[in-house]
């Protein structure tokens, strides 16, 4: 071999050396990001992790000639997901379960998470529920209970509640008494799927993400009183579309998010009660919408920070990226405006 080759050889294979070592530092700076898909008023929220493992909570609505499915295989592609590495299903409603069947249609999925059996003793739940078994038949999946932690590399992600239950010890960093429990009133008992459901705390790093599905307030409540259980957060997915049902003012004020998701619908979530507790949350510096509720008058927030301002829409959607060091940003797909939030001070 003459000196010029063993150059060129040399040469390509460095190359190969700063190519392969970029690529490796690019991949350990990848942030983790959740899309907020517009379902509507439903749920489906897609999770990809700094690893490059990816989690939708919820598959939005049956029905609509599979336009949920549809907004989440796009979702999915943005994202660069071509495999689900998990579903997580909160409970069996139809804005939550319903879309499974056609999401199957659209992308592979590895494993499927839930509450175990449904509660709620209807005829429309009961079928429901019947579908998304048939449609999961042969699938892998996992029963998830309150103290559960999924196998995510690089991320934490706990189950908080599950099938009428809760954690009974604090978090790490939580447990101290929650003043605002004197003041917030006896919650009606809630029989529905609703109080099934199945949420989690997500933490990267700093960064803490809250997401409790469709828990009703005597759900919340058992979580935060007398001691808050949860802790801090940065980003609160307010519950159950931030209708008044849920929100308890002792959750919102215990977990202090500094930035709220809303995934409300034009007509359905977003009650002004609800906003106006989550607005006045004592660290919140900004509520995001993916849609302005038309029926809440004053009770919405700015243009800019709104997926989707009008009741018929093309469906565009929230996105977060956040840092291990507990920076974040969120990003809104019909204008692309976005705003950075620092690192919690505490």
């Amino acid at each position: 071999m003459d000196n010029n080759m063993l150059i060129r050889r040399t040469m390509v294979w460095l190359l190969a050396l700063v190519l392969a070592a970029g690529s490796a530092v690019a991949k350990s700076k990848r942030t983790l990001e959740i899309y907020f898909i517009d379902v509507e008023g439903g749920q489906s929220t897609l999770i990809v992790t700094p690893a490059g493992q990816s989690m939708l909570v919820d598959t939005g609505w049956v029905g609509f000639n599979g336009r949920d499915a549809a907004r989440v295989a796009d979702a999915a592609k943005q994202a660069g997901v071509t495999k689900l590495d998990y579903v997580w299903i909160t409970h069996y409603h139809a804005d939550h379960v319903g879309g499974v069947p056609a999401l199957l249609e659209k992308i592979k999925v590895g494993t499927f998470v839930d509450h175990g059996e449904v509660r709620e003793n209807t005829e429309q739940v009961r079928n429901l529920y019947a579908a998304y078994q048939k449609a999961v038949a042969g699938a892998k999946h996992i029963v998830i209970k309150p103290g559960d932690k999924l196998p995510l590399k690089g991320v934490s992600l706990v189950a908080l509640a599950a099938d009428g239950k809760h954690i009974d010890k604090a978090l790490p960093g939580a447990g101290q008494a929650n003043p605002n429990c004197a003041s917030e009133p006896a919650p009606a008992n809630d029989a529905t799927e609703n109080a099934h459901s199945a949420g989690f705390l997500l933490t990267y790093g700093k960064f803490r993400f809250l997401d409790l599905g469709d828990l009703t307030k005597n759900r919340e409540i058992e979580l935060v009183c007398p001691n808050n259980l949860i802790g801090p957060v940065d980003v609160y997915l307010t519950t159950h579309h931030g209708l008044f049902q849920s929100n308890a003012r002792a959750l919102v004020n215990a977990v202090e998010p500094r930035v709220a998701i809303m995934n409300n619908g034009a007509r359905k979530g977003g009650s002004p009660d609800a906003w106006q507790i989550v607005h006045g949350s004592p660290r919140l510096q900004d509520l995001w919408q993916l849609h302005t509720a038309v029926a809440s008058d004053a009770h919405n927030s700015a243009e800019q920070t709104i997926a989707n301002p009008e009741e018929k829409c093309s469906g565009q959607f929230l996105k977060l990226s956040a840092e291990s060091d507990g920076r974040f940003t969120v990003w809104n797909s019909r204008n692309q405006f976005s705003k950075q939030y620092d690192a919690a001070s505490k």
